[in-house]
């Protein structure tokens, strides 16, 4: 007897996290039901799996990295888009989480709703979001820079880009832009071409 869709579909999505490592059941049973339906769905079966397969290659990065990362912060994953949520120690655990998240292959985007547990003053993390929002609207507004790639996090005045460059070219306009705000102690890119791999 040949297998049917929805069983086929389950088949690969147990395949892909169980190839992940050791994978909490609850994780099993949410693949299985999300690879049930995703024949069905906008993005189909092979996005659905995909995504699947991006997920349990962050989740890997990150117990590889420290297994509080995992325990703190959950993922959505949506057509190559990462929806990054929870809350960390410190805003450096923060900036790792999303740094780990765009190593993983065939990552589009990575949306940072990540939230600090710290002990910054308001004032320090009102100027950080300030700067992060400055940058993230330059970057919008620039034609030569496709702004969807890339993640902005400032930490006490640290600008940390993260994503994917078409060149290098682009990335030199996005640096330049962050180095060019006020208040803006430093710059670390964590940027990769777009044709240099994960």
């Amino acid at each position: 007897m040949g297998m049917g869709t929805g069983g086929l579909a389950l088949g690969l999505a147990l395949t892909l996290l169980g190839a992940a490592g050791c994978t909490p059941i609850g994780a099993v049973v949410g693949a299985g039901a999300m690879a049930g339906t995703a024949a069905s769905e906008e993005r189909g079966l092979g996005g659905a799996v995909d995504d699947a397969g991006i997920q349990a290659e962050i989740n890997q990065l990150w117990l590889s990295h420290d297994l509080g990362l995992f325990r703190r912060v959950d993922m959505t994953v949506r057509e190559g888009r990462v929806l990054l949520t929870g809350a960390v120690p410190d805003p450096e655990t923060r900036v790792e989480a999303v740094r780990l998240a765009w190593e993983a292959e065939g990552v589009r985007e990575v949306i940072n709703e990540i939230e600090v547990d710290d002990t910054s003053t308001l004032v320090d993390q009102a100027a950080d979001a300030a700067i992060a929002t400055k940058l993230e609207t330059r970057l919008m507004f620039d034609r030569d820079v496709r702004a969807i790639n890339y993640s902005v996090d400032v930490v006490n005045g640290t600008v940390y880009l993260m994503g994917v460059a078409q060149d290098q070219g682009e990335l030199n306009r996005a640096v330049a832009y962050a180095r060019d705000m006020r208040g803006v102690r430093r710059v670390i890119s964590y940027v990769r071409m777009k044709d240099a791999g994960a």
